[in-house]
């Protein structure tokens, strides 16, 4: 299978370490930045540099080539997903945008060739997750999933350190939410709906966050009582982030807080990834609840560390991807994730990394 591979940041090199390791993947990778492309100079692939926001730039280099896989930051996923389309090719990509995912879902009404967005941690894995808990009710009640990439030795006000992109990060936390409600698909405000839990005998806390539910709004609405999402970081910093944005007005002027983020946050391969899922509802008789729960831990190898935002979120585009190689998703039209069986996933080659994992046994 031809793919290209758009974005050399650190989720794209790690996708293009995993893709570039199997004998069915023919990998290109392309970047605007020829320093993020001297990173994969050891891996046998192609790479190309290029001006992701050129349009001609991004059509002429996907020619030939079966699938897209984009990595780059989330406002070029619509352009991105439109070049793909004209070039005739299969579109993965890792974004939570809510508008750009129901942009795609547009341009993949009467496709010849499959549109599959939100393929990394949350949204993915997390809808992956919470959907195959629901399909062992027979009626439905409440389902519930919080997700963090948290750093593992937190030093700041904060308590948090970069993991991930900064766009990414600060367009969750200023967007609207999607959630459930008495059965009724409705809105929330990101930032609000502040919850306190412990797990494994650390205190967190959760909160609305935009894009991580994916399309399961869509697929359980009338289905479930309550199904919403949040964010896990620990306490204090939520209130922090509702100073910077609302008291001070940062949500008026996110480059310039992105800007101080990049410079006063440091970035860390120290991390950990939690996914706790609850599902309840009315199995055989009894009303009950079921629950996933799971850190995973970054690999601090010293040859080649990973942190564990780079391997959940490289590994759930790298299985889905497998998997539509496989047969095992539609070969054309949208794509949900909870399309995705978790079995498959949990066993496909790339999938497995998430059972590296510490089993969360306690809930408090």
């Amino acid at each position: 299978m031809r793919v290209v591979l758009m974005g050399a940041g650190h989720i794209g090199q790690t996708i293009a370490t995993l893709l570039s390791a199997t004998a069915e993947y023919e990998l290109k990778v392309i970047d605007r930045s020829a320093d993020a492309l001297k990173e994969l100079k050891h891996l046998p692939i192609t790479v190309q540099e290029v001006d992701t926001t050129d349009t001609q730039a991004l059509q002429a280099s996907l020619q030939g080539f079966d699938a897209v896989i984009n990595a780059l930051p989330y406002h070029l996923a619509k352009l991105v997903a439109k070049q793909a389309k004209d070039a005739g090719c299969h579109y993965f990509d890792l974004t939570e945008d809510v508008s750009a995912t129901r942009e795609i879902m547009q341009l993949a009404q009467g496709a010849s060739t499959a549109f599959m967005p939100q393929c990394g941690l949350a949204p993915g894995f997390i809808g992956i997750v919470a959907h195959h808990l629901s399909q062992k009710f027979s009626s439905l009640h409440e389902i519930k999933m919080r997700v963090g990439a948290l750093p593992a030795f937190p030093t700041n006000a904060l308590k948090y350190n970069l993991t991930w992109s900064v766009d990414g990060l600060i367009n969750e936390y200023c967007h609207p939410c999607e959630a459930i409600h008495d059965g009724q698909k409705i809105e929330v405000l990101p930032l609000e709906g502040l919850e306190h839990f412990s797990l494994d005998g650390t205190e967190y806390e959760a909160f609305n966050t935009s894009g991580g539910l994916g399309t399961l709004c869509e697929t359980l609405q009338g289905k479930v009582h309550t199904l919403d999402y949040k964010t896990v970081r620990y306490p204090g910093h939520c209130s922090i982030m509702k100073l910077l944005l609302h008291d001070l007005g940062m949500q008026q002027q996110q480059e310039v807080l992105k800007d101080i983020l990049r410079r006063a946050i440091p970035l860390t391969m120290q991390d950990v990834v939690l996914v706790f899922v609850t599902v309840s509802g009315v199995s055989q008789g009894k009303f009950v609840q079921d629950v996933f729960a799971r850190k995973i831990f970054a690999d601090r190898s010293a040859h080649a560390p990973l942190s564990a935002i780079q391997i959940t979120t490289a590994a759930g585009v790298c299985a889905v991807v497998d998997l539509f190689r496989e047969g095992k998703l539609p070969s054309s039209g949208f794509i949900r994730q909870e399309q995705v069986s978790l079995t498959d996933f949990l066993a496909n080659r790339f999938g497995s990394a998430y059972q590296q994992f510490r089993q969360v046994e306690s809930i408090g």
